[in-house]
């Protein structure tokens, strides 16, 4: 398991910080399309929208997510699996929901690894489900290209006055998106050959299954742009063909733009685009409904689905629990995490808006001003507390998942009690009772302190208080500025509340920075001293695994859980930090363990990487953001049934035979026996490496310590006049679960042809009578690579070698 590609310490800010100055770019084009209105024109108008044209665009929307999963649907025929259509339904709106409020240009792949856990828990691999992805993605961009080029050929599109440039740019974007598409038609009509791209090979679809994806996302690009269309007012001369031809220039440029959603560019580029038709109030206001419908409404069902799948769980509701599966509540996280994100950009924006005077005059009958005015200043701070916690939401803190849910009744309160917002207090409270059904989801114990906040996420923060103080001066732009404004306390005053609300989140912003910045680093390196390792030794003897004992080498650091109950061993070699297989210990602490390591490499600009993963903790390493790269498999052998009878068994009943005649003898020594065999035992070891040209090594090897050996029992196979000619370390897994061997030396020239063969059939027969389960041989290299078409180039030479 390794983490997927990084860069150097300044790229992953460059392209978060390019689309911050975009989107603030945005706001002030968008500052400027808007002179002359006031936040009460727009709200007026978003009140006086037909409530049948939100029917209208509801049902819109769910045709466009429907079309969204005929994605997927369209994939698995592509792959030639077969998968439920529930199934694929479920799994497809929850990856789309997170990709709409998450994703860039290419968003597909923000939601992938929702689709990655849930397709991987019903049985697709991970090839496959690397597969679906990249279909989505093609054939989202096959009915853009289609749509594009129909529009921007046939349909002349009245831009802006000074949006006309030479060359005509909207009919060459139209020309350059026909030959695409084209290109793509005779690639899978007619030339039928694999693409290959950076080692993969892509196969075309068949020509029928390329034209009915260019359908299905025609019809999504269609459906979407129609629910924006039925919000718009009357427009007599704004059909809906140029409509949607501007549309898609608006999407084309927020996806470039590489702001989350397109969030301020799309709504930016939408309101200059249909200057020519429509004010740019009304159009704002339906965009500002647009993405509440479009956008917000399937990531508040999403959590509502999570959040009722796990009180249905609790009911234990058999049929709902087969037909999803148990990895459903798994996706918790990310869904809260970015639902509650969007709470406390809610209490944010509610903060740099007016009330409502009718409600404010009858709030005063029964609150003091006091009351109202540090309501709406802790209201303002709960946003943004809500804004750093989910973060550590998406990470499963527990403390994060206590303060948020504190923090989510706190804002419901300050809701009431600021402006009497009840619409406001209820969506809280709603995401609230749902995060209280997923708590066991929220499992890791560690300080909020210690999390390492990504650029795209301090972006992400950057971005909604950006869009929050720019919507407050927006709201009180007709509010003359004076010195006095900071100290208006009164009813109405909105406009001094924002601004002194703006101070107090940056202050705390400071405070949060200083917090994190003062905050005790944890120490890189411990030293192991005999007590650590006799701790470690403890918690190796009660696993049923054996890798762990290459803890007590020495040669690798530990990094114990809180409650010192698991260990993972692990060495640095560059920025690559290696944990040497899976965590040792108790298993409810390898979740709280793996993420402490993911802390500990992201503190100190550290690639984790974890070798020799097993697949019991597969969701473990997805869960911290791992990726598995496959370069052999694990060989055992069953010792219930094990003998050196049959056919298969020959060549090892050849080889054992023959050493027994030569008068070999096989015993397992105790480990208290050992320290006097060492003197024999380093001999052997010195004839074997010089047999082998090699010196000692490490890490994933055992190498002669005399320390080491001597913790072990010693299985040894000996020669005429007892003299030892081979030897090998029996390290004995919990539970008679597992036996293996680490070190394994003979004498080269002294010693009879196949040895070693008789030694470990000797050792299995030994287990097989002592109740052991296995023979753990250890890590086969390159073994169960695929050769197929669609693997990768890893995988392809390391079968081919």
């Amino acid at each position: 398991m390794r983490l997927p590609g990084s860069g150097g310490r300044a790229l992953p800010f460059l392209a978060p910080l390019l689309g911050l100055l975009v989107f603030a770019l945005a706001l002030y084009v968008l500052d400027h399309a808007l002179a002359g209105f006031h936040y009460h024109d727009l709200r007026r108008w978003v009140a006086a929208m037909p409530s049948w044209r939100l029917a209208i665009a509801l049902l819109l929307t769910v045709g466009s997510y429907l079309a969204l999963a005929g994605y997927d649907f369209l994939a698995f025929r592509y792959i030639r699996r077969v998968l439920p259509y529930p199934k694929i339904l479920l799994a497809a709106f929850l990856g789309y929901a997170i990709t709409n409020n998450t994703g860039g240009s290419f968003a597909f792949l923000a939601g992938g690894s929702i689709r990655y856990r849930l397709y991987a828990a019903w049985g697709v691999s991970g090839l496959e489900i690397a597969q679906i992805i990249a279909f989505g993605i093609l054939t989202f961009w096959l009915g853009f290209l289609f749509l594009g080029s129909l529009l921007f050929l046939l349909a002349p599109l009245p831009l802006p006055v000074g949006w006309s440039l030479p060359l005509a740019p909207v009919p060459v974007l139209g020309g350059i998106f026909l030959l695409l598409l084209g290109l793509f038609i005779i690639w899978s009509g007619s030339l039928r050959r694999p693409l290959r791209i950076s080692g993969w090979e892509i196969r075309p679809p068949s020509l029928g299954l390329a034209l009915i994806q260019i359908g299905f996302s025609v019809l999504d690009w269609s459906l979407a742009a129609t629910v924006l269309y039925v919000l718009l007012p009357h427009a007599p001369t704004l059909s809906w063909p140029v409509f949607l031809g501007l549309y898609l220039l608006a999407q084309l440029g927020a996806m470039v733009s590489q702001v989350p959603g397109g969030l301020g560019v799309l709504e930016t580029l939408t309101v200059l685009l249909l200057k020519p038709f429509l004010p740019a109030a009304p159009v704002f206001g339906a965009l500002l409904v647009f993405r509440g419908i479009y956008y917000l409404l399937p990531l508040a069902l999403a959590a509502l689905l999570l959040g009722g799948y796990e009180l249905a769980a609790r009911e234990k509701v058999v049929v709902l629990t087969q037909a999803v599966g148990r990895r459903v509540t798994d996706l918790a996280p990310p869904v809260f995490s970015l639902l509650v994100f969007v709470g406390g950009a809610l209490l944010l924006f509610s903060g740099a808006t007016p009330s409502v005077d009718g409600r404010m005059a009858w709030l005063r009958e029964f609150l003091p001003l006091p009351v109202i005015e540090l309501s709406h200043f802790l209201g303002s701070l709960t946003g943004l507390g809500l804004l750093v916690l989910a973060r550590g939401l998406w990470e499963r803190l527990d403390a994060a998942f206590f303060l948020t849910a504190l923090l989510l009744g706190a804002g419901a309160v300050f809701s009431l009690l600021k402006g009497l917002d009840y619409e406001e207090a209820a969506i809280l409270l709603g995401m609230l009772g749902l995060l209280l059904s997923c708590r066991k989801e929220f499992y890791r114990r560690a300080s909020l302190l210690d999390e390492t906040f990504t650029p795209g996420w301090i972006v992400a923060v950057g971005l909604v208080l950006l869009s929050a103080t720019w919507l407050g001066l927006f709201s009180y732009r007709h509010v003359e500025y004076s010195a006095d404004l900071w100290w208006r306390f009164t009813l109405h005053g909105d406009a001094p509340r924002f601004l002194r609300a703006t101070v107090g989140l940056l202050i705390a912003l400071l405070l949060i920075a200083l917090a994190r910045l003062l905050h005790p680093t944890r120490p890189v390196r411990q030293a192991l001293t005999t007590d650590i390792l006799e701790e470690a030794a403890g918690i190796v003897r009660q696993a049923p695994a054996t890798k762990g004992y290459l803890a007590l080498l020495g040669d690798k650091d530990l990094l114990f859980s809180t409650r010192r109950r698991a260990f993972l061993m692990y060495g640095v070699r560059g920025r690559s930090w290696v944990a040497m297989g899976d965590p040792v210990g108790e298993a409810g602490e390898f979740p709280e363990l793996l993420w402490l390591f993911r802390d500990t490499c992201d503190r100190y600009g550290g690639w984790p990487v974890i070798h020799e993963a097993g697949l019991n903790y597969l969701h473990l390493y997805l869960d911290i953001g791992l990726l598995p790269l496959k370069f052999g498999e694990e060989a055992r052998v069953g010792l219930g049934d094990f003998s050196l009878e049959g056919a298969a068994r020959k060549n090892l009943r050849r080889s054992h035979g023959r050493a027994a005649k030569e008068g070999c003898r096989f015993e397992v020594r105790p480990a208290a026996a050992v320290e006097g065999l060492l003197p024999q035992l380093n001999a052997v070891s010195e004839r074997w490496l010089e047999g082998k040209a090699t010196r000692e090594k490490g890490f994933s090897l055992g190498f002669f310590q005399e320390a080491y050996l001597k913790r072990f029992p010693l299985a040894v196979v000996t020669g005429g006049e007892g003299k030892i000619l081979a030897f090998a370390n029996v390290l004995p897994g919990g539970q008679q679960e597992e036996l293996s061997i680490d070190l394994m030396r003979f004498r080269p020239r002294e010693s009879p042809a196949g040895i070693m063969d008789f030694l470990l059939a000797e050792l299995m027969l030994w287990g097989r009578g002592q109740g052991y389960r296995w023979f753990n041989l250890g890590m086969a290299p390159l073994a169960g690579l695929d050769f197929g078409p669609f693997s990768p180039t890893w995988n392809r030479v390391g079968a081919f070698i």
